[in-house]
């Protein structure tokens, strides 16, 4: 059995807590981003209905919403939990390393995260509220105090929070760095490292890159808007009834600098769970990961590819035309180490086996959620296609099936996988099953119809259904059925949420090795004085059990 349990403490410098720390606060935050959800979708469906701490919302109130919870979702979800919370569970461990290269700075990057998290709440209940400008943020809206209800106090304070929340992350990327370069134990070759490693290794480097550029657009920002520069807002502009604009500032400049972070933010969020969905394929099929080299090139090809992606997000700001072709054939090349990665995972499929425990289930259901998301983004590659497409619920479909909800199957796949290593029990596999199954079907119904919303041409950040009869009165039965979904969607989370408290209370004992892995956080040794062996050494040809692990030692024999 697993000995004893982590134990939750509050100010502590040890690894595996900061990332329980990390976790319990990426909980917090899709707490109320799924809150803030869930009024957006009552909303739209009945807009005149009086809603808990808002009542009846008018427009400003339900673009509030949108902000704040693209901002939760995106940073303080899928950016923290994959990567800081998952790395820091189990990354020394598997590479042979005893604690983070700098543990205490690992604590100030987990606090940092905490007080951005909280200055951003703190939006909320400044004058006049929340920003509405999306969490995009796009000027002259958000560069100019006057432009409307949120954003002068709460504009100001979403900039702060993701001031910090930068710097938050720069600390964590550096540490992970720090101990993937130079606390590697030895023998933990750069072909031994588990293919999560090579994953929170990309994913580190892109945070470094793309987390700087966007720290400087938020400083930019907030320069704009109080220290007389004019760096996003052009001379003659005017908002809410007046002139504003100092000199010859250009929207356009934000644009590039906040989707040049915005578009790797993707596979920041996304890579994590690409090399845990590897990791567990070749643990419940017992087969190794064909081509392991291939892979991980794979992993790094797409985060190099991220990086010159970033303008279809703009082809309908009027950008040249020669450029949007440049963009459109990068943004699909960018289809092409993903497919690979795909056609890797289909191999360990081939042939049967598999054994269907709950983490499978969901790195099935994210392999799912990410080929149907990706198949849509050759479309919006497309400059002519994404002119239309573009501000519609099309691209709330693309976004919420590849990122969010892959990204979300990956954190339950991990949370089931390493929930043994916390509690030292296993979580209960029929309550775990049942949650799989409502939460796929769920989240197919919610965001899967949204392609067909945005095919009809529906806005995607309109409070409500407008325009004439003919057009959009059709829709409200996929609005209403969009909004069950999403309600069906939320309710499945207190199965996995009741399964948690209960299993690491009355939850079945967990052996040392319950999943029979072979990477090094299930060594039964603290610290190996080697390692010998690759991360997924599985088949038929290691006599009583079908694998070899990590810690094991070559023999004469092979």
């Amino acid at each position: 059995m697993i000995e004893g349990r982590t134990r939750l403490r509050l100010f502590t410098t040890d690894h595996r807590a900061v990332g329980v720390l990390y976790l319990l606060l990426a909980l917090a935050a899709v707490t109320v981003g799924t809150f803030l959800s869930l009024l957006m979708r009552i909303h739209r469906v009945w807009p005149d209905t009086a809603l808990p701490f808002f009542g009846v919302l008018k427009p400003e109130d339900y673009l509030a919403l949108v902000t704040m919870h693209g901002t939760l979702m995106i940073f303080f979800v899928l950016t923290t939990a994959p990567q800081s919370g998952f790395a820091n569970l189990v990354l020394p461990e598997q590479i042979g390393a005893r604690e983070m290269a700098f543990p205490r700075i690992n604590a100030a990057a987990f606090w940092l995260t905490v007080v951005a998290f909280l200055v951003l709440l703190a939006a909320f209940f400044v004058p006049k509220g929340a920003p509405i400008s999306g969490w995009t943020s796009y000027p002259p809206l958000s560069a100019v105090p006057a432009a409307g209800p949120g954003q002068g106090a709460g504009m100001d304070v979403w900039l702060a929070s993701i001031g910090i929340f930068c710097v938050a992350s720069w600390l964590s990327s550096v540490n992970m760095l720090a101990t993937i370069l130079g606390e590697r134990g030895a023998g933990m070759s750069w072909t031994r490292l588990p293919m999560t490693v090579w994953a929170w290794l990309v994913t580190s480097i892109l945070t470094l890159l793309v987390f700087s550029v966007l720290l400087a657009a938020v400083i930019l920002l907030f320069s704009d808007r109080h220290f007389g520069s004019s760096f996003f807002v052009p001379l003659g502009d005017m908002v809410n009834g007046r002139i504003v604009g100092r000199d010859d500032g250009s929207p356009l400049l934000w644009l590039h600098l906040f989707w040049f972070f915005g578009h790797p933010e993707v596979y920041i969020a996304v890579l994590p769970g690409m090399g845990l969905a590897t990791s567990l394929l070749a643990n419940f099929t017992r087969r190794p990961v064909p081509g392991y080299r291939v892979m991980a090139a794979m992993l790094i090809a797409i985060g190099l590819l991220g990086l010159v992606v970033w303008g279809h997000h703009m082809f309908v700001s009027g950008m040249n035309p020669y450029a949007g072709t440049a963009f459109a054939l990068t943004t699909m090349a960018i289809a092409v180490p993903s497919t690979v990665e795909v056609l890797g995972w289909l191999a360990m499929l081939w042939g049967g086996g598999l054994r269907l425990k709950t983490p499978m289930l969901f790195t099935l259901g994210f392999l799912s959620f990410f080929i149907a998301g990706g198949l849509t983004g050759p479309i919006l590659a497309q400059p002519a296609l994404d002119t239309y497409l573009h501000n519609t619920f099309f691209v709330v479909a693309h976004f919420h099936l590849v990122m969010a909800m892959a990204g979300a199957f990956s954190l339950f796949a991990g949370v089931y996988y390493w929930f043994p290593l916390l509690a030292g029990r296993l979580m209960n596999e029929g309550l775990g099953k049942l949650h799989f199954w409502i939460t796929v079907v769920a989240a197919y119904g919610t965001f899967f119809p949204m392609h067909l919303a945005g095919l009809a041409g529906e806005p995607r950040h309109y409070e409500r259904l407008t325009g004439p009869v003919a057009s959009f009165s059709g829709l409200l039965p996929l609005e209403r059925g969009i909004t069950y979904s999403a309600m069906l969607l939320a309710s499945a989370q207190l199965l996995f949420l009741w399964n948690i408290f209960w299993s690491a209370r009355r939850g079945a004992v967990a052996e040392r090795n319950p999943w029979a892995a072979t990477t090094l956080e299930w060594s039964p040794e603290k610290r190996l004085s080697r390692v010998n062996r690759g991360p997924y050494e599985y088949g038929a040809n290691f006599g009583e059990t079908d694998f070899c692990a990590q810690w094991e030692a070559v023999t004469k024999q092979e």
